[in-house]
């Protein structure tokens, strides 16, 4: 696992390799160190790898050594997570292009890393009304004292909002940043930061001393989505960087909660339009006045934080328990790993110990069943 993991952060170095390419060089390869010894004919037979993107590989593996390197790195970056690594979370494993190297500071949770407890991401504009603040401290208030992991950018107006609102709640939050997680940026948000690493994480995919540059905000987003079940939209104008948020988080299979608009509210154009588009709108309770209540009942949150039974975003189906058949040896494994509660694909597999293929094939006779039912981003729970 060590050896893998400097071999995640040594390739993140080459100009030109992504995300993406590096899970097709481990498809590929199986490991990302079988991957960097690999000769010029067999990296070219991997997607996506031109004549000049395998001659840049050859040239920077020559400058490189991978053991070394990480050795260097970890004095100014001591924290950080790369997809070898046990604890990098397994939410962000779900989309198409997970981080490779994921540094953080802070309090580590480990059941927010494995998707144990759940975590709802709260974007929208720098520029709030009164009435987008109000919503929001009232809004993460709630998700804290509910068991929700709330997750922002540390950015002016709705994200300092919805950080401090979780915090006076004694909940727990995660900062997205566009900089290393040592740069906080706005500098106003200084002390909010510090508040932060005391009740959750600080998180990027940039180094230490990496500087506040505007492409890197954009990017960022689809790691706030990437690493929530949910995303709430508050207030966003056309072309916010919340929208690219919603609309990552959709691309994801994970739902999208906005809102509801004002009509004549320049900073609620977006809003409006996600709606247009099949966002859920957060609607007002049986007496007709907008209530978290009302959100966290749309979220599937439904035991309380002294209880015993794990939170779920997802509501339980309110169908009698049925009757489990008797069920082959390795139907069996499968069913108990998802025992307690949403699990994702990749942890069945991992909690069963059997192959993809083979939970892919009984999780879908399961289906058929009626024993288990299927959610967004290839999660299973009970029925």
């Amino acid at each position: 696992m060590l050896e893998e993991r400097a071999y995640w952060l040594a390739w993140s170095q080459i100009n030109g390799i992504g995300p993406i390419l590096l899970q097709r060089l481990q498809q590929h390869f199986d490991t990302l160190a079988e991957a960097w010894t690999a000769k010029a004919g067999d990296l070219a037979q991997v997607e996506g790898f031109g004549k000049q993107t395998v001659e840049t590989t050859l040239q920077a593996r020559e400058k490189i050594n991978p053991e070394q390197f990480i050795e260097k790195h970890l004095i100014k970056n001591p924290y950080f997570w790369t997809p070898a690594d046990p604890d990098y979370p397994r939410l962000l494993l779900e989309i198409p292009s997970p981080p490779p190297v994921l540094y953080y500071r802070g309090n580590v949770d480990r059941k927010e890393n494995q998707g144990i407890t759940p975590t709802v991401a709260m974007v929208g504009t720098r520029s709030p009304s009164e009435y987008g603040r109000r919503w929001t401290r009232k809004i993460s208030m709630a998700l804290a004292k509910s068991g929700f992991t709330v997750v922002s950018g540390l950015a002016n107006g709705i994200d300092t909002e919805a950080h401090i609102g979780c915090l006076e709640a004694g909940g727990r939050t995660f900062a997205v940043m566009g900089t290393g997680v040592d740069i906080v940026y706005p500098q106003q948000n200084e002390r909010l930061c510090d508040r932060i690493l005391q009740q959750g994480l600080a998180i990027s995919e940039y180094p230490a001393g990496t500087q506040p540059n505007k492409t890197n905000f954009p990017r960022r987003n689809r790691i706030i989505a990437g690493l929530s079940r949910a995303t709430i939209v508050i207030e966003a104008p056309h072309k916010s960087g919340a929208l690219i948020t919603a609309y990552q988080a959709n691309d994801f299979c994970r739902d999208v909660y906005v809102l509801t608009a004002r009509l004549d509210d320049e900073r609620s154009f977006g809003c409006l339009e996600l709606l247009s588009k099949g966002a859920h709108p957060i609607l007002p309770s049986s007496d007709r006045l907008l209530s978290e209540e009302r959100l966290l009942e749309m979220l599937g949150a439904m035991p309380k934080l002294d209880t015993a039974e794990q939170l779920s975003l997802f509501p339980p189906n309110p169908t009698v328990e049925k009757q489990v058949p008797p069920l082959p040896p390795e139907w069996a494994k499968v069913l108990s790993a998802i025992e307690s509660g949403p699990n994702s694909f990749d942890v069945i597999v991992e909690v069963s110990g059997l192959a993809a293929g083979t939970v892919s094939s009984i999780l879908l006779q399961l289906e058929l069943l009626g024993l288990v039912s299927q959610l967004p981003g290839m999660r299973y729970q009970r029925c």
